[in-house]
Parts: structure tokens; sequence; C-alpha cells
């Protein structure tokens, strides 16, 4: 139960990683509101101890701290400034530390919008999937004002294992996340390729993980990712779209800053073959899937 007085948290996107994210401030004792637009999902947050909303403004109306975690900038700003949107019914001097991965130049043009009716913004995208967020662990790679990291201490205390604090203009921290995009994008389509390699030799695939996980070759995605396909369970931890919209921001970035970046549109276009074959919203170790099928491989099913 929140003591009398903590603060006041809405956490608006209740999808894998916002209710995981909730559940934590919950834990913290905090006061939480969630808001989603799944009915369903509000009701199992209710249900688990929290309090619900059905728009972002009735979530947001008494909160001090306002947590957006949902997909993309777009949905960001429609969560903000659309229709029943979070800044207007927001307190002055509330804060918004906002979650989603997105462009650092459109985080900075939140963060100039959301400072032009006096409340704070918090550039705070995030690491770690979905059981790190319930568990209160996630990594958080924040940048923005004093007054808005002071502002936001209680709900990133109950949500971050590792804080980085990446300085005063927003932008910062969607800019690292996007340096991690990178990687983490290349590191996936890179492990599915070996794995997949490894099938059309006729290898044991639990042989192979095994090796790999304790050879030079090893990587954090590949030792994430690749028991999804030795499992072959393709549920969505993250999924596929994730990583073409990841990508693709990379990929503009790039090409504004005229800046090569080959792997990681060599990792785009497998990411984005992978969606056209209709496995989009299935977990992103699938790009495995779509190697064995273009290279004639028997992957577990």
């Amino acid at each position: 139960m929140p003591h009398a007085n903590s603060p006041r948290v809405a956490v608006v996107g209740l999808g894998s990683m916002g209710f995981g994210m909730a559940t934590a401030l919950l834990r913290a004792e905090l006061d939480v509101t969630g808001c989603d637009v799944m009915p369903e999902t509000v009701e199992r947050f209710v249900a688990g101890g929290g309090k619900g909303a059905t728009t972002p403004a009735e979530a947001v109306k008494a909160a001090d701290i306002v947590v957006t975690v949902v997909v993309n900038a777009a949905q960001t700003d429609a969560v903000l400034f659309g229709t029943d949107g979070a800044v207007a019914a927001m307190p002055e001097g509330a804060v918004v530390v906002s979650s989603a991965t997105m462009d650092p130049e459109i985080a900075r043009s939140l963060a100039r919008r959301v400072g032009e009716t006096g409340r704070l913004y918090l550039d705070a995208p995030i690491s770690g999937g979905a059981q790190r967020a319930a568990e209160g662990a996630l990594t958080v790679l924040a940048s923005g004002s004093r007054a808005a990291f002071a502002k936001a201490k209680p709900a990133l205390d109950a949500m971050a294992a590792t804080l980085y604090d990446l300085g005063d203009e927003p932008g910062q921290g969607a800019a690292f996340k996007m340096i991690n995009q990178l990687l983490a994008g290349v590191h996936i389509a890179a492990a599915s390729e070996a794995m997949a390699f490894a099938a059309r030799q006729n290898l044991d695939l639990r042989r192979v993980y095994e090796v790999i996980t304790a050879s030079a070759g090893n990587s954090w995605m590949f030792e994430n990712r690749m028991p999804h396909v030795l499992d072959a369970d393709y549920a969505p931890r993250s999924a596929v779209e994730i990583f073409v919209k990841d990508l693709g921001i990379v990929q503009d970035m790039a090409r504004s800053a005229r800046f090569p970046v080959p792997m990681a549109a060599a990792a785009l276009q497998m990411f984005l073959a992978t969606a056209a074959s209709g496995m989009g919203h299935d977990d992103d170790a699938s790009v495995a899937r779509l190697y064995a099928k273009i290279g004639g491989a028997k992957l577990p099913e």
C-alpha cells in the first residue's frame, strides 16, 4: 500500500514493459495509476493493487510523475498532446518520463513543447526487457534538467537497477539508446545467421549454443535470443517490428549525418524480410527462421 505522502505516478502504456514498470512502482509503495488502450490490461493492473484510468488525461490529473511507455514517438506525442492528452491535464511542475525509443531530434522537440507548458520532461529510454522491468531492474538512459531528474527520482529509483545521467540536454538519452539498438539489431541478425548456418551444416544446435556461449563469438543477444530458436518458441518478448522501427531510425539519423552504417543497413533488410514473410509480430529471433527458409536449413519445430 502506498504511504500517505507517496509520490503519485501515472504509467501510460501497460504493455510488456509498462506493466512490469508499473508493478515495480507499486512494490516500491508509490501511488500508481495505470492507463492503456486495452481495458482488460488496466483491469489486471487494478486487480494487482493499482488504480486504473481510461485516458491519459484522467490518469495524470493528480500525478507528480507521468511515465509514458508506448511504442514510438508518434504514440508518445499522441499520449502527451492528443485528444484527452496528458500534458494539459498534468499539474504544473509535474514531470514526464518518456521511455519510448525515438529519434533524438523528436525527443528534443517533445521536451521543448512540454517545457513551454510549465511541466518538466526527462528523456529516459529503457533497456532490459520485460522480466527486468517487472523486477525494477531496468537500465535507464536519461537526460534532462536537474529539476526533471529530481522530480522523477522516486520513480527512477523503483524502476531502474542502473541509471545513467547523460546530461542536461533532452535527446542525449535517445541518442545513446539508438547506439544500443544499432548493436542489438546487428547482433540478433548475426546470431540468427550463425544458428541457421549451423543448422545447414547439420550440427547439434544445443551443442552449438553451449560452445558459442563459452567462446569468443558469443554476444549477449546470442545468449539471450538463441534459446528461443532451440525451443521453437517465438512468442514475442521483443517483436521483429521493433527492430524494423529502431534500425529504420538509425538509418534516418545516419543519412541526415552523412554517416555510413552498412552493418545496420544489412540487419534492417533481414528484419524487413522477416516481417514481410509474415513474422513481424513474432519474437525477433524469427530472423533465424527466415535464414533457414532461404538456405534450406532445418531448425527445431
